[in-house]
C-alpha cells in the first residue's frame, strides 16, 4: 500500500480469553480474520477437591504471549487500530490498592460454597419468602466468591481494593484504568442486569454479597473506549502505546453476536463446557423467573440464556470414565476421540431404547432449582455404553430445548 492508506492503522486486535485457551486474532474492518494465534490455558490449580484457581500474573503472561505469537505470523502491530477483550465469565480477581494480586484467581468452574450470609434486612427476607425465591437468594449467597473469602480469608478481603472479573483485570493491565465493559459483568457481583450498571445503594444485593462499591470498576457501555495501551503494556505485548482499548462483552455474548443471533426468533446454541441456548432481545425478559437476562454484545440489548452448567463437559466425563477403547482407537487413527464417539452413536436408535439421562451433574438454578441432580434411569439388561452415550447427548439436547 502507498500514501495515507498505508500509514493509517486498519486492523482490530481481538483477545479472546476462554476457559481452555486464549486467542489473539487480527481482523480486517470487513470482518475477515487475517491471522490467529492460540495458546492453551493448562496451568489451572486445584488446591482442594472442587476448587479451581489460576495464577493471576499467568493470565497476563498468556495474553502477552498470544499477541507476540500473532506478530510472529507477520501481522504488523503498527496496523492495529483498536483492541477489544472478551473473556470467560464469572472468574474473579482480588487486587490490593497498588493493583497487585492478593491471591490466585477463582475460576468460574470452582465449586467452593459458603453458608448463606444472613445479613438481609427483615423486609427483604419477608418479601423473598412471600415470592418463594429464598432458595435462589440463598444460592447466590452460597455461590458468591466474596462471601467465601469473607468467611475463610477475611484479612485478604479487607485488603481488597479492587474486586474484578477477569475482563476487568486484563483491561486494567492494558490501560492502567480500572474500567470494564458493562456487557462483561456476568458473575456474583452486585450488578443490576436490567439497567446494566452497578446496583443502586438501596439494592438487597449489597447485603447479600460481601463487596463494597469502591472495590468495583467504572463501567462503560459496549463499544465505548475504556482507555489506551500504556507504555508498560506496549513493552510486553507489542501493541503500540496509545492504541485505544474498546469495551467488549463476555465470551458468550460475543459468541451470540458472532453467529448472528440478534433477534428473538433466532437462537444461538453453544456446545461448550457449559451448554447454552441464547436469544437477543431489546427488552429485558427473564425466561426463568428471577433469573436475569445478561447484557448482550449489542448496545442496550439482552441475552436470554438457558444453561446446562456441565454441558458438553459431560462428553469429556464419558471419555474419562468409559472411553478407553475410543481413546486408543482415536490415537491409532489420528482423529479426535469425539469423532470415534460419533460412530458410537450409530450403534443405537434415537431414544436409546428407553434409557434417559438428566444432565445436571452439578446443582443448577432455573427449572431444576439449586437442589437439581443428575440421573440415568431406565436401565435394562441389554443396554450398553453406546446407549449411555446416546442418552447423554439426547439429555443435553432436551435440557437445552427448555429454552425454546
Amino acid at each position: 500500500m502507498n500514501g495515507s492508506l498505508a500509514s493509517k492503522p486498519s486492523l482490530i486486535l481481538a483477545i479472546d480469553f476462554g476457559t481452555q485457551s486464549v486467542r489473539a486474532l487480527a481482523y480486517k474492518q470487513s470482518g475477515e480474520c487475517l491471522a490467529k494465534h492460540q495458546l492453551p490455558i493448562d496451568q489451572y490449580q486445584h488446591p482442594e477437591p472442587g476448587w479451581t484457581e489460576h495464577d493471576v500474573e499467568g493470565f497476563w503472561t498468556l495474553l502477552s504471549s498470544s499477541c507476540q505469537g500473532l506478530w510472529a505470523q507477520g501481522v504488523d502491530p503498527s496496523e492495529i487500530a483498536a483492541v477489544v477483550v472478551t473473556t470467560q465469565r464469572a472468574t474473579v480477581i482480588n487486587l490490593d490498592e497498588m493493583g497487585r494480586p492478593l491471591r490466585p484467581a477463582i475460576i468460574w468452574t470452582d465449586q467452593r460454597r459458603s453458608p448463606a450470609r444472613g445479613r438481609l434486612p427483615w423486609i427483604w427476607r419477608v418479601l423473598f419468602a412471600l415470592l418463594r425465591i429464598r432458595p435462589i437468594v440463598e444460592n447466590l449467597e452460597a455461590e458468591a466468591e466474596a462471601n467465601w473469602l469473607e468467611r475463610h480469608q477475611p484479612e485478604l478481603l479487607a485488603k481488597t481494593a479492587h474486586f474484578l472479573l477477569l475482563s476487568g483485570y486484563l483491561n486494567y493491565r492494558l490501560t492502567g484504568e480500572f474500567r470494564d465493559s458493562a456487557s462483561s459483568q456476568v458473575g456474583y457481583v452486585p450488578f443490576d442486569f436490567k439497567k446494566q450498571d452497578w446496583c443502586a445503594d438501596s439494592d438487597w444485593k449489597w447485603h447479600s454479597i460481601a463487596i463494597k462499591r469502591y472495590m468495583l470498576p467504572a463501567l462503560a457501555a459496549v463499544g465505548e473506549p475504556l482507555g489506551a495501551i500504556t507504555a508498560d503494556a506496549a513493552e510486553v505485548t507489542g501493541i503500540p502505546e496509545g492504541v485505544p482499548v474498546i469495551a467488549g462483552a463476555a465470551d458468550k455474548a460475543c459468541e451470540v453476536l458472532g453467529v448472528g443471533a440478534l433477534e428473538a426468533d433466532i437462537a444461538s446454541v453453544s456446545c461448550g463446557t457449559t451448554a447454552t441456548i441464547n436469544t437477543t432481545r431489546s427488552r429485558y425478559v427473564e425466561v426463568v423467573p428471577f433469573m436475569p437476562a445478561y447484557p448482550a454484545a449489542l448496545p442496550e440489548h439482552f441475552n436470554t440464556e438457558i444453561q446446562v452448567f456441565r454441558g458438553f463437559w459431560m462428553v469429556s466425563w464419558f471419555l474419562e470414565q468409559f472411553g478407553d477403547a475410543e481413546r486408543r482407537y482415536s490415537a491409532e487413527r489420528g482423529v479426535s476421540p469425539e469423532t470415534v464417539l460419533d460412530e458410537l452413536l450409530a450403534q443405537t436408535e434415537p431414544g436409546a431404547e428407553g434409557l434417559v439421562l438428566q444432565p445436571f451433574w452439578n446443582p443448577v438454578l432455573g427449572e431444576t432449582g439449586p437442589e437439581g441432580r443428575g440421573s440415568i434411569v431406565g436401565f435394562k439388561d441389554f443396554h450398553t455404553r453406546a446407549h449411555v452415550y446416546r442418552a447423554l447427548i439426547e439429555g443435553l439436547a432436551f435440557a437445552l430445548r427448555s429454552g425454546k
